[in-house]
């Protein structure tokens, strides 16, 4: 008895640390923050005054080593039908989201314009709010095509400022901002909780931009 109830502490020891992580970064709201300073949570962004009375706001923010003229045709790729997210690919396409990833800059995928889709499954795409070429990329709900009745509104930032490097060398400090409004209870409690998940695929998504940029 005291050995099955050894054996079974120490398989359950794993999981309730990673439980009692996730909730202790939930608690915090460091999710929502991801490398972001005070300031910059703070600043308003393109594509706020989309969604003025949103609920819900997640920034997350990393320093690239590369001019902003050299990370945007990255960002200007992004999309599901296009270079995907940069993220996991393999949980991505767990929920059908069928993307192939790019890990160099397509000249074909440059183009967008306001009202361009902005694919993030097959059957799910927010549209173009926002292109000013090296500095911002906005995408919002509004217009968009989405996934059953799910009354979620939200904008997803992807903005650009210029900066100098470590070396002296030009730098960009690229900030993420997530936008979600919701009359839905159920809506917005669902929001939070994803909130976590989508800290961690914008983390693994400016990692591996700031590995992409420094080669190309």
């Amino acid at each position: 008895m005291l050995v099955g109830r050894g054996v079974a502490l120490a398989v359950a020891a794993p999981v309730v640390a990673a439980t009692a992580s996730v909730a202790a970064v939930f608690l915090s709201g460091a999710h929502r923050r991801l490398g972001a300073s005070v300031e910059e949570v703070r600043m308003s962004l393109p594509g706020d005054e989309l969604l003025p009375t949103a609920q819900v706001q997640n920034d997350r923010a990393c320093t690239l080593p590369a001019a902003p003229a050299d990370v945007w045709p990255w960002i200007a790729q992004l999309g599901q039908d296009k270079a995907g997210f940069y993220s996991w690919e393999a949980l991505e396409n767990l929920a059908g989201c069928q993307i192939v990833g790019a890990t160099r800059v397509h000249p074909e995928w440059q183009n967008i314009a306001v009202g361009d889709p902005f694919r993030l499954h097959p059957d799910v795409a927010l549209r173009v709010a926002r292109v000013e070429p090296g500095r911002a990329l906005v995408v919002t709900s509004q217009g968009g095509d989405a996934l059953g009745d799910m009354a979620i509104e939200t904008t997803w930032a992807f903005c650009l400022s210029p900066i100098d490097g470590s070396t002296g060398s030009p730098a960009t400090r690229l900030h993420l901002r997530e936008r979600y409004c919701t009359p839905s209870r159920a809506s917005r409690a669902l929001t939070e909780a994803t909130s976590v998940i989508s800290a961690l695929m914008s983390w693994r998504m400016m990692s591996n931009l700031a590995a992409l940029v420094s080669v190309s």
